[in-house]
């Protein structure tokens, strides 16, 4: 079986105040990760601005553009000067009142690609997002890139295996998870790590259950009372993690994918073969214990 190595390049980042910042700081590490060779770089969710959804307040629907926009074509440059495909994460103005939390996929060649719109929208106590965030309409979809055929889901997205899956049997090769999770700062330890491992885990089944790799790229740092836990991760296609950063620093890496393992994987412990498409109609319902 021939190998088909490409090399994942992450950014594991805290955020400024001011947009501008962040978006150097982000091309800073991108033209860091493209020298060491780095083909594909993921962004963390939102990562152009603090994470401004721990409070309801109107004045941040300001931060939101339009995709394509300023910041796409900003980092189609950067894209085509690297030869990299960026995967970058933005506060998307739809039209007026209609904002999304989207991700834009750009080619090596500069190309826009297309975005994914955030589908799963959390409410809980310092991530007021149904406040801003539309939910995403345009499905499960991969995107076509100069290395790989790869799906995009954000953050909450991590915790429904029916995403994962569905952008699997689209073809999937690669599976990114931008993020913007973390811990209260006066929680304990015990509880911050149960919660840190229920969350690495339920992404690393997707990749089991998928025969697929999967990257999940956080932030870090502490904002407006939330500590956000790093933690950014690959697992191969058989779960295992193969890298880790720090739940704590800031973080460019650079780790080698060999997709060719999915075809591996999936011969031993054929998945997708045993589905029994016929008997899962039920799960278009809400509940079925009523």
């Amino acid at each position: 079986m021939k190998n088909r190595p490409v090399q994942i390049g992450i950014v594991q980042m805290s955020c400024e105040a001011e947009k501008s910042l962040n978006l150097e700081k982000a091309a800073l590490q991108i033209r860091h990760l493209a020298r060491q060779g780095a083909q594909i770089i993921c962004l963390q969710e939102l990562f152009a601005t603090p994470y401004f959804c721990f409070e309801e307040n109107p004045a941040y629907f300001d931060l939101a553009e339009p995709i394509p926009g300023p910041s796409t074509e900003y980092f189609q440059a950067l894209a085509r000067e690297t030869q990299t495909v960026l995967i970058v994460s933005l506060f998307e103005h739809r039209a007026p009142g209609l904002y999304h939390n989207t991700t834009a996929v750009l080619n090596a060649d500069g190309q826009y690609l297309g975005k994914y719109r955030k589908t799963h929208i959390p409410d809980d106590p310092g991530f007021y997002e149904k406040y801003y965030f539309t939910p995403g309409d345009l499905g499960y979809r991969i995107f076509e890139t100069a290395y790989a055929k790869i799906g995009v889901l954000i953050c909450w997205d991590q915790w429904y295996p029916e995403a994962a899956r569905l952008t699997a049997l689209h073809g999937a090769e690669i599976l990114f998870y931008p993020t913007a999770i973390g811990w209260e700062p006066d929680e304990t330890e015990a509880v911050n790590q149960e919660q840190y491992q229920a969350w690495q885990l339920i992404q690393r089944s997707h990749a089991v259950a998928n025969g697929i790799p999967v990257v999940a790229v956080n932030r870090v740092g502490l904002e407006a009372g939330t500590l956000f836990w790093g933690g950014s991760f690959v697992s191969n296609a058989f779960g295992s993690v193969v890298y880790q950063a720090s739940h704590t620093q800031e973080v460019s890496y650079v780790f080698p994918l060999d997709l060719a393992q999915s075809e591996q994987y999936r011969r031993i412990w054929p998945f997708l073969r045993d589905r029994r498409i016929d008997t899962y109609a039920p799960l278009t319902q809400r509940y079925l214990g009523d």
